[in-house]
C-alpha cells in the first residue's frame, strides 16, 4: 500500500473551478479554497455536496496549503490526484504484484526519453529496458466502464508515439492504465471524447506497444493496486 504521509482531512465539496481550485467546507464549518491536482474534466468526480479528503502541506510557499486527494462518488471511492498513480504502480512493480513486469533489477522514475519526454517508470535489468507511461483513469460510466482520457489530450497522444519509438528500438513500451475509481470494472478508450487518442492507441498496439489496466483499492489510509481489469482497446 502507498500510504499518505499525514492523515487526510475530511470535508464536503462546494465547487471546483479554474481547473486547479476547489472550495470545500471542513467539519468545523469553515470554508477554504484548496488546490485541485487534476487538469482533466473530472466528470463524475466533482459533484457539490460529496465527501472529499484533503492533504495538507507545511510549505510556507504554498498559497493553498491543502490539496484535494479523494472523493466518495455515487459509484465508489476515487483518487483525483492523478500524479499519485506513478507511485502506486511503482509500489506494485516493486512488490512483484504484476507478473508481466517482473524480472527487472531496478525501477526508475522520470527518465528522459524520446523527444523531450520523461517516462513515468523505466525498468532495467539484464535485457532490454521497459518504458512505462502511467495514466490515471477516473471517468466511470453508469455501466462500470472506465474511459480514458476524460478530455482531449495531445500530451497523452504524444506519449503513445514515443512508446512506439521505444518498441521500434527493440525495447518494451507499456501504457499502464491505473484505475483510480473503485466503481470501474473494465477500461476502454474514450472514443466520443478524444477519437484522435483512440486512433493513436490502436496504432501503438499494432506496433507492439503493450497495454494493461489495474484497479486500485482507495482509502483515506492509502492506495494499492488489487486486480487487473479487462481492457477493450479496439
Amino acid at each position: 500500500m502507498t500510504k499518505f504521509t499525514t492523515p487526510l482531512i475530511p470535508a464536503t465539496l462546494l465547487r471546483r473551478y479554474k481547473r486547479f481550485l476547489a472550495d470545500v467546507e471542513l467539519a468545523s464549518g469553515e470554508q477554504i479554497t484548496v488546490h485541485c491536482p487534476n487538469t482533466g474534466a473530472m466528470t463524475g468526480c466533482a459533484e457539490p455536496g460529496w465527501r472529499v479528503w484533503l492533504s495538507r502541506s507545511d510549505s510556507s510557499t504554498r498559497k493553498y496549503p491543502h490539496s484535494w486527494e479523494l472523493v466518495e462518488t455515487a459509484q465508489g471511492m476515487a483518487c483525483i490526484h492523478s500524479a499519485r498513480a506513478n507511485g502506486v504502480v511503482e509500489a506494485a512493480v516493486q512488490a512483484g504484484l504484476i507478473k508481466s513486469l517482473q524480472g527487472y533489477d531496478k525501477v526508475m522514475r522520470e527518465v528522459k526519453y524520446g523527444e523531450g519526454s520523461r517516462a513515468d517508470l523505466v525498468l532495467t535489468g539484464s535485457g532490454p529496458r521497459c518504458v512505462i507511461e502511467v495514466k490515471s483513469v477516473t471517468l466511470c460510466l453508469a455501466d462500470g466502464s472506465g474511459q480514458f482520457p476524460d478530455a482531449v489530450s495531445t500530451r497523452a497522444r504524444k506519449h503513445l508515439q514515443e512508446l512506439q519509438s521505444v518498441v521500434q528500438a527493440g525495447e518494451r513500451g507499456v501504457i499502464f492504465f491505473c484505475v483510480f475509481h473503485e466503481g470501474i470494472s473494465r477500461v476502454e478508450p474514450a472514443r466520443d471524447i478524444d477519437p484522435a487518442y483512440c486512433a493513436a492507441l490502436e496504432e501503438a498496439l499494432a506496433a507492439g506497444v503493450e497495454a494493461m489496466a489495474w484497479r486500485a483499492s482507495i482509502t483515506p489510509a492509502g492506495i494499492s493496486l488489487v486486480e487487473e481489469l479487462p481492457l477493450q482497446a479496439d
